[in-house]
């Protein structure tokens, strides 16, 4: 029997997984993942948190309740990635043999990169909620905090969810309003980028929107240290930013087994042909979701649209057929305004965001590049959507792999 394996039981990982199982016949194939963790968390929650918008038990699951139950799951360490003997090494000892390796490993935030950051304000006035400790250990602080400066900031890029931290300033915003609080706090938002987002059309709207919540924007820092003493952040060039609070994002770097593999770049992630996804490792690797080295958003939408292309080049793979180069790098996210107000954009490698309506021309129900309370209820609805839908493999209506631009404004673009 041959084995398929998949290393990574996350977001991309069981999408996979879920898609191949009804497509691979059961006496030839065996489909076998790998993860470490016991837990399945919806990491888009973790963005809630810290605002007590959602509970702990809203944003995680047993890793084994959304996989298939003739998939096999090894809970273990991976040590390494052998390709040239097609096997891949888990700390415990064994050797696991495969036909055809998929890497959705994903990525991790890695705070030690940066001096200073896990320093003596670590989870005390220096917080993350890219983790579930971290987005908890961050909800206890605002319960009792009594204002101040609150830094908002991005160490580098890529990032996972990119638009995560600029939601964090919105509902920051937000929280401290209801609270009746927001004349107490100033909220910075810091930035390795010009501006707002990584997209022109987009970072002119969401800036907009930082500038009318009353959101300071500080653009082009790259950050070189944490000052806990002093309480500021400093980059290369000596500019500080003063906090009371601050919450990072800190750099996100690929699976330490790749680096441990010697199959990724310099931050861990694997190079992977952005339109088909296989990997340039070998030909018979292949990669989607946060793990790889795409020009693409890490993002969910982003691994449940490459896990529907996927799936069909690993069927043409195994039928010895040339791979389809279709994947367009289509990114489809909510973000969050607050006040219960969101936006949506739509966009791929060479489409940026532009206005218009979604998923149904002349229709939508939901816009593009503009607030509404049905984008927020669209953005809560995605929580049931994730579980039940986008985990299982299966389609969303009218939401295609590939980007469409029917409905969408093209001519805005500049």
């Amino acid at each position: 029997m041959k084995r398929l394996l998949i290393l990574g039981a996350g977001t991309a990982g069981t999408m996979m997984a879920n898609h191949l199982r009804p497509k691979l016949s059961v006496t030839d194939w065996e489909i076998v993942m790998v993860d470490q963790e016991e837990t399945h968390y919806y990491q888009p929650g973790f963005l809630f948190l810290p605002f007590d918008i959602y509970t702990p038990e809203q944003v995680k699951k047993p890793i084994k309740s959304p996989l298939p139950r003739v998939v096999t799951l090894i809970q273990a360490t991976i040590d390494k990635v052998v390709p040239e003997s097609n096997e891949v090494w888990l700390q415990n000892g064994d050797h696991l043999h495969y036909d055809i390796l998929i890497i959705a490993t994903g990525t991790q935030i890695a705070p030690d990169e940066v001096e200073g950051m896990m320093g003596e304000g670590w989870q005390k006035d220096v917080f993350d909620f890219y983790t579930y400790e971290g987005s908890l250990a961050l909800r206890d602080k605002l319960r009792t905090w009594n204002g101040g400066k609150l830094v908002v900031h991005i160490s580098e890029m890529p990032i996972k969810c990119p638009v995560a931290p600029l939601e964090f300033a919105f509902l920051a915003d937000s929280f401290f309003h209801h609270k009746g609080m927001r004349d107490h706090v100033e909220i910075t938002f810091v930035t390795p980028l010009e501006g707002a987002f990584t997209k022109p059309k987009a970072t002119e709207a969401l800036n907009y929107l930082l500038e009318e919540k009353g959101v300071h924007i500080v653009g082009d820092f790259n950050i070189e240290h944490v000052d806990n003493e002093k309480r500021v952040i400093v980059d290369y060039a000596g500019k500080e930013v003063p906090y009371d609070l601050l919450v990072t994002v800190p750099p996100n770097m690929g699976s330490d087994m790749v680096e441990r593999s010697g199959i990724g770049d310099e931050m861990n992630f694997i190079p992977t042909n952005k339109a088909t996804l296989q990997s340039k490792v070998k030909e018979n690797i292949f990669a989607l979701g946060d793990a790889t080295n795409l020009p693409a958003s890490k993002a969910g939408s982003v691994a449940h649209f490459e896990a529907e292309i996927l799936t069909e080049n690993i069927m043409l793979f195994i039928e010895g057929q040339p791979l389809k180069e279709s994947f367009d790098g289509h990114a489809n996210c909510f973000i969050e305004t607050g006040h219960n107000k969101a936006l949506l954009i739509d966009f791929n490698y060479t489409q940026e965001p532009v206005e218009g309506v979604f998923p149904l021309p002349g229709v939508g129900p939901l816009s593009l590049l503009k607030e509404s309370r049905v984008n927020h209820l669209g953005k809560m609805a995605f929580r049931w959507v994730y579980w039940h839908m986008l985990l299982k493999g299966r389609p969303i209506p009218f939401v295609s792999a590939n980007m469409k631009e029917a409905g969408k404004i093209l001519e805005t673009i500049e």
